[in-house]
């Protein structure tokens, strides 16, 4: 009697010389029942990876209560983050939830909407990143744009940002792809001038260009060792990336365009159109693509970066609220310091303006004031520790402007 054939348990096809099948105790199973196995696990594993940001995806408003906890100021980069974070994951969710309908006439698949943060040195373009990554709770690298360099040269090639997002995540492939990336010092990517014949930009334009696929979405091979099971991909069209600089000389390139608009020539030039007056402190908010393409950022890499928004220069009573009003606020910080002593530390209004004068003429916005509050207390923080029966140090104006020692009691 002729023995009969097995069959794949899933799918029933019959054992043959070219289809080979697995054998289980009681049962067997074909490659392509296995293949299809390893898909829908790995598609329970990026479900179970994406209910951590998408289970309580806070509304824009609330985005921007927790980024108010931390960031004084810029309402308008706040609020513009915000929305573009919601929608990111709420786009994502969709997808997530319905993957069906891409099956159907009726899908419309939502693009990403990459941002770009402008504003001077100091402002808080990294802080804003890095607490938007905390509040929706994702993993989240900081990239710095000055390392990479084009394949073949000694530096950083693009995929090493990816790598790293994969260790953010504890190695969480699936967990990654769902992460923010922030790319920092993006404006040191413009390429060369024309002017500068001979010398290779292997850190500019041709960066700019390898970061098109990676920014826009597509599945990046990365490099592996044996340990870590071998080389991998990862998909960038879920990863949300952030780019920010300080775009140092682009203010002069746009205040050349907005006065060249209210210049006029003739007895009916018009100087007084409203329309056209700006804050100095803000004119990075009247930035268009075409700015940015005359500081040497390539239009395609524009194109990928569609909302642009701007940071401006903080004021004195911006840095005395930076001073006091955030939950790590730089008074809290060294009041905490103070208090492992046993000692209360006080500031002084004037003190506090005095401080924040002095960081802006250090012209590294509020990066400045941990600066100044160093070089202030050193000497009470080197005599503290050693003086018995110490229980108050104030600081007023003068110890901040006149050099006079803090007051300890």
């Amino acid at each position: 009697m002729e023995k009969a054939k097995a069959h794949c348990s899933f799918c029933g096809v019959e054992q043959g010389f070219d289809l080979p099948l697995i054998a289980g105790e009681e049962g067997h199973i074909c490659e392509e029942c296995v293949r299809l196995a390893a898909q829908v696990v790995g598609n329970w594993g990026r479900k179970r990876a994406a209910a951590r940001p998408l289970k309580n995806l806070l509304k824009p408003l609330e985005i921007k209560e927790q980024l108010d906890q931390y960031v004084i100021g810029q309402e308008l980069a706040k609020e513009t983050l915000a929305v573009a974070v919601y929608n990111h994951y709420k786009r994502i969710s969709i997808e997530n939830d319905h993957p069906t309908l891409q099956a159907t006439g009726d899908h419309v698949e939502v693009e990403k909407s990459n941002i770009l943060l402008l504003g001077p040195s100091g402002v808080g373009k990294t802080l804003l990143a890095s607490t938007l990554a905390r509040t929706v709770g994702v993993p989240f690298v900081i990239a710095d744009a000055t390392t990479l360099t084009q394949a073949g040269y000694v530096g950083e090639d693009v995929e090493s940002i990816l790598s790293r997002l994969i260790d953010a995540a504890d190695g969480n492939k699936d967990l990654a792809e769902w992460g923010i990336v922030y790319i920092d010092e993006i404006d040191k990517l413009a390429r060369a001038a024309e002017s500068a014949h001979g010398a290779r930009d292997v850190s500019g334009e041709g960066v700019q260009q390898a970061l098109l696929k990676l920014v826009e979405g597509a599945t990046v091979k990365l490099k592996g060792n044996k340990e870590q099971g071998g080389d991998q991909s990862i998909d960038t069209r879920n990863i949300l990336f952030v780019a920010g600089g300080a775009f140092a000389g682009l203010e002069k390139t746009l205040e050349r365009r907005l006065h060249t608009r209210v210049q006029g020539i003739g007895f009916h030039a018009d100087f007084s159109n409203p329309e056209q007056t700006y804050e100095a402190c803000r004119v990075f908010e009247q930035v268009q693509p075409d700015d940015l393409r005359q500081f040497g950022l390539i239009p395609e890499f524009i194109g990928r970066f569609p909302i642009i928004t701007a940071l401006h220069d903080l004021d004195e009573q911006g840095l005395v609220h930076i001073l006091t009003q955030p939950r790590n606020a730089l008074v809290k910080q060294y009041q905490r310091l103070f208090e492992y002593e046993g000692v209360e530390l006080q500031f002084t209004d004037e003190a506090l303006l005095a401080i924040a004068r002095k960081a802006l003429d250090r012209g590294t916005g509020a990066r400045g004031l941990r600066g100044v509050m160093e070089g202030l207390l050193r000497k009470t923080m080197f005599d503290m520790p050693s003086r018995e029966g110490v229980k108050e140090c104030l600081v007023d104006e003068e110890s901040v402007s006149d050099g006079k020692a803090v007051e300890m009691h």
